[in-house]
């Protein structure tokens, strides 16, 4: 039994932008039919939704032979909650708040063995194929990729120092919050913080990451493509069930 490929850290590496989804749902069911949607990657949420270890677990065994790759975001820069979410097999990781290097630098140590790092090291966790992946503790890191997120107008001023970080992967803005930093609580699409995101994500590429963020406007979604994002989220689970569902039931309460 060999160690997965990361199929969605390759993409990143080569430059080939990756078209993504957020999942609030924390059902293995949706998550299974999201699967096969036809996104590169889907976020398994714990920072913003009611996800908890088990359920983590059981959306990622819904995703196993699924050509979607998941991506975890646990709820927070915590070596625990990254110890339990890699051992039951998470490969992918896009961490929240992060606003220094020394952050940063705490985050790729969570996520290696020691001497590289801090993880706590189980025998045959299911990361290791229960055991059955020769080497899994020297060679896991080679499949592991680290996302960090920058939302504050603090985490712009250090973002080269968190980008040059050895062991980051990719940088994700998050418009979010960032908005609500810069005074415009709500609305990610104002243009200052349109502004902010594309000066983040010329200067996250000249480091050499990858830069990325959540957006579900559309038009918005193909300008931050255009200027370089690798890995865009446009849309939400629950944000598409609403919609759809509220649409249908409007068509018929018309008729």
């Amino acid at each position: 039994m060999d160690l997965p490929i990361n199929h969605f850290k390759r993409a990143l590496k080569e430059g080939r932008p990756q078209i993504g989804l957020w999942s609030h749902l924390c059902s293995p069911i949706s998550t299974e039919i999201l699967g096969q949607c036809g996104f590169d990657w889907i976020v398994l949420d714990m920072e913003h939704s009611p996800n908890e270890l088990p359920h983590i677990l059981s959306q990622l065994q819904a995703l196993k032979d699924s050509p979607t790759m998941p991506i975890v975001r646990p709820p927070w820069n915590d070596m625990v909650t990254f110890k339990r979410l890699l051992d039951v097999g998470a490969q992918t990781l896009v961490v929240p708040y992060i606003q220094n290097a020394e952050e940063a630098r705490h985050a790729v140590a969570y996520t290696r063995y020691p001497p590289h790092g801090v993880r706590g090291y189980a025998g045959a966790p299911r990361a290791s194929g229960y055991g059955r992946i020769k080497d899994y503790a020297k060679r896991c890191s080679e499949e592991i990729c680290l996302l960090l997120q920058i939302e504050t107008i603090e985490g712009l001023r250090h973002l080269e120092e968190i980008a040059n970080i050895d062991g980051v992967d990719g940088v994700f803005i998050g418009p979010g919050d960032l908005s609500a930093d810069m005074g415009h609580l709500g609305n990610p699409k104002h243009p200052e913080v349109v502004a902010a995101v594309d000066d983040a994500f010329k200067r996250i590429r000249a480091c050499g990451k990858a830069p990325g963020i959540l957006i579900g406007d559309e038009a918005l979604a193909h300008h931050f493509i255009e200027m370089g994002g690798l890995f865009v989220a446009v849309g939400a689970d629950q944000n598409l069930l609403r919609d759809s569902a509220t649409a249908l039931a409007a068509r018929f309460k018309k008729a």
